[in-house]
């Protein structure tokens, strides 16, 4: 039994991390809103930390027909939704958190529901300095609330209801 979760915990462990090959930036706290059947739209979070400057350009999933980067802000005394047409800035070594209420994945004309103990893969895509444009395959967990875990992915290469 014991060796049973030892397994158990190293291969959880190799799921949340996978290895960097020139990668810039870590995933962490990844997950995504489940969903009730019917329902078209969620949001999926995470924090986000470059070593050097860079920028989220894009993000696609083949569970959802529209992927794109939104932020929710406050406009005089409405909130509002938007999405980020020009990237959201990663600075150097400062995580920046994609949360509820805030910067967020909005997943939109999803193709099946999203449900509870599951994963959706993104593809995030995300630019040096320089424009060079590397893609980040991730698996994220699909969850009813934030995890606690502090689980982590670190970048592969290539590899919310509102």
């Amino acid at each position: 039994m014991k060796l049973s979760k030892h397994l158990l915990a190293a291969t959880w462990a190799t799921v949340c991390t996978v290895s960097a090959f020139a990668q810039n930036v870590t995933v962490t706290d990844a997950w995504a809103r489940a969903t009730v059947p019917g329902q078209k739209a969620t949001g999926a979070f995470m924090k986000l930390t470059a070593k050097d400057s860079a920028k989220l350009v894009g993000v696609s999933s083949p569970a959802a027909g529209v992927a794109e980067i939104h932020e929710m802000k406050m406009d005089k005394d409405v909130m509002k939704m938007a999405a980020l047409p020009n990237g959201l800035d990663l600075p150097a070594g400062k995580a920046v958190e994609l949360k509820p209420g805030s910067f967020h994945v909005m997943l939109m004309d999803l193709k099946a529901p999203l449900t509870k103990d599951t994963n959706v893969p993104l593809t995030l895509v995300f630019q040096d300095a320089k424009g060079v444009k590397t893609n980040l395959e991730v698996k994220v967990p699909v969850s009813t609330q934030m995890p606690t875990t502090g689980q982590s992915m670190d970048a592969g290469h290539d590899q919310h209801k509102h």
